[in-house]
């Protein structure tokens, strides 16, 4: 069982939701930038939420499809078609023998994720299959697909939903109806400015006060250097009271950096582990989904939001997954 890369896109890599406990070493996470829609292409096929999907960026790859293959997509719609035919997003789509799998013109967002099920079968590197592109390993090689790369699924490919597969071959519509659609909307939604809500850093009372005030009040634009390392910042220039020389830290995914131009960076997935520019603060994890679908020149703004308030939305979130799992759970029974 397999599929096969016929033509591979702008950048399109295996990611899982990242490698845990070796920032001491320098090995940063690395995972899927959009967290949300790789969990939920995942359990849209039977997989558990961590399992390994492709990350597609902006431009998706041409798949070819040597055998019949669950799959979902979610997240950017890059516009995927089969046979000429739009494929949807949100929900479990059947795959046929043979079948093509393209994508065209990228219509919102930025990343869209692929699930396969059974998940995608790479070595495990550091307790994880999240592609490093920076530093070479994990995924595919540890680099981005190319043409002729084989993706193979995981183990207990085409046992995941029996039931649902008995409905695809009776006929049905390969697309199914609106009982298997899963509406994330607020934890993914494409309204520009997007609003990315933050806790304020240690190093935020040393800016000036017209920087607080420009921060709070301006819109910025994503700059077209933006990778999967950081979203840079276009926008007001925003100044320290005094000049500072620090010690490097730890950052984080979500850090808010402000380099010595003015400019704020946002720290992504493939983020370093250190850092020795200002933190201004920490954008909530429930935000960062939405962070990572941004596109060049699109805008954003940032909103201050209490540890309580940013601690209570992460676990709505997470009671809304299980909520999700549950029901699948259900269906997959049926």
């Amino acid at each position: 069982m397999s599929l096969r890369v016929a033509s591979f896109g702008l950048l399109t890599t295996v990611q899982d939701l990242g490698r845990r406990g070796y920032q001491h070493l320098g090995v940063g996470p690395a995972g899927a930038m959009d967290e949300v829609s790789h969990r939920l292409a995942n359990l849209l096929v039977g997989n558990p939420a961590e399992a390994p999907a492709l990350e597609l960026t902006l431009s998706g790859p041409t798949l070819h499809f040597e055998t019949e293959t669950l799959i979902a997509l979610c997240g950017a719609d890059l516009s995927p078609t089969i046979a000429g035919q739009p494929v949807p997003l949100w929900r479990p789509v059947l795959v046929g023998t043979g079948t093509e799998l393209r994508f065209g013109r990228p219509v919102q967002g930025v990343r869209c994720y692929l699930a396969l099920e059974g998940g995608v079968q790479v070595p495990s590197v550091m307790g994880s299959a999240s592609t490093h592109l920076s530093a070479g390993f994990g995924g595919l090689e540890g680099r981005p697909l190319k043409v002729g790369d084989r993706v193979e699924p995981g183990p207990g490919a085409g046992e995941r939903y029996p039931a649902l597969r008995k409905r695809f071959r009776q006929g049905q519509s390969p697309f199914l109806g609106p009982d298997w659609f899963a509406p994330w909307s607020r934890d993914v939604d494409f309204i520009r400015p997007a609003v990315l809500r933050f806790l304020t850093g240690p190093q935020w009372p040393l800016l000036t006060e017209a920087s607080r005030q420009s921060l709070l009040e301006s819109a910025f634009q994503v700059a077209p250097n933006s990778d999967r390392m950081g979203i840079r910042m276009q926008g007001p220039r925003l100044a320290l009271e005094h000049p500072l020389e620090m010690v490097s830290s730890g950052v984080a995914t979500g850090t808010l950096q402000l380099p010595p131009d003015g400019s704020l960076i946002l720290l992504m997935a493939d983020r370093q582990t250190t850092g020795g520019y200002p933190r201004l603060g920490e954008v909530a994890s429930v935000d960062l989904s939405r962070a990572a679908q941004l596109r060049p020149g699109e805008a954003l703004r940032l909103v201050p939001v209490s540890l309580q308030e940013a601690q209570a939305l992460l676990l709505d979130r997470e009671a809304r997954f299980r909520e999700l799992e549950r029901i699948l759970t259900e269906l997959q029974s049926r």
